[in-house]
């Protein structure tokens, strides 16, 4: 390992990691090194600009807190969660696409009855979602959870507000495999920009929003999990979200509503939307 040089350094790092404690690991690692000199290779940086991106990475990490992941920020932002999301969830035909989880998932959310409403009072407009949930064969789920969560009419989430938990919760499907409850209506919102994930997106020309959108995660024993989000046409950032998620079989309208008897019978006193979509489940052991 002496006297390397541009030409000789890669080989010999690989050769350095090729007793690795398992296959998986020396494919990564070896992986990781072709792909990593073949970067500096190319942009060719300077010392100061490879102190730089050690300082960027420290400030991101940094950044990181209890409510807070820079790091998947960044992830989201630069392509990567959304390329291993569809990675690791090639579906079959007919089923619902997934997409990111998103930073603004917690544990804890209660679960609440069919028809209730999660919105806990924020103010907004009255938003009635529904929907069925059914394998690839058309065969409802009964008991499926349904857990749903989303930003309020500003675009904020409630952990970013409060303690308290709002505009989340679980639901179970009935015995046909429907769902029914209220919320309000959300908004498209920028992801935290306030940090290293911000500068660099402002150095690259790009905004930081995401286009409006509802989120899900479905589970039913014996099937995949499914992580998705419903998003909403026309929205201005439908066609530029800073995390990629799109998916085309993903958007859908809202249905304007007068106020009066509302599908779950009960009477809502003001105009409102309604968002109906079904999901479909695809087979497997992670359900």
């Amino acid at each position: 390992m002496r006297d390397l040089d541009e030409n000789t350094l890669t080989d010999e790092t690989l050769r350095a990691v090729s007793g690795g404690s398992s296959p998986r690991v020396r494919q990564v690692s070896q992986a990781l090194i072709r792909h990593l000199h073949a970067f500096v290779r190319e942009v060719e940086p300077s010392q100061a600009e490879w102190e730089y991106g050690i300082d960027f990475l420290t400030r991101v990490g940094h950044m990181c807190s209890d409510v807070r992941q820079e790091f998947v920020l960044l992830s989201d932002t630069l392509g990567v969660s959304m390329l291993v999301d569809a990675i690791n969830h090639r579906k079959p035909e007919g089923a619902t696409e997934t997409t990111v989880l998103g930073p603004f998932f917690v544990d804890g959310r209660p679960e609440l009855p069919l028809g209730a409403n999660m919105s806990d009072g924020v103010p907004g407009t009255p938003l009635f979602i529904s929907g069925t949930v059914r394998d690839v064969a058309a065969r409802p789920l009964a008991g499926a959870a349904v857990d749903c969560w989303h930003s309020d009419a500003e675009g904020s989430y409630d952990v970013q507000r409060s303690a308290e938990l709002t505009m989340r919760a679980r639901f179970r499907a009935d015995d046909e495999g429907r769902f029914w409850f209220w919320s309000v209506r959300p908004r498209y919102y920028p992801i935290p920009n306030d940090g290293p994930v911000g500068d660099m997106l402002a150095a690259q020309g790009r905004h930081p929003f995401r286009p409006e959108h509802v989120h899900f995660m479905i589970a039913a024993p014996g099937f995949e999990t499914l992580i998705t989000h419903v998003f909403i046409d026309g929205d201005p950032y439908l066609d530029s979200d800073v995390v990629f998620g799109v998916k085309n079989s993903l958007v859908t309208r809202y249905r304007p509503c007068e106020a009066g008897t509302a599908p779950d019978g009960s009477v809502v006193a003001v105009p409102y939307l309604a968002l109906d979509y079904d999901f479909v489940l695809a087979p497997g052991t992670r359900g």
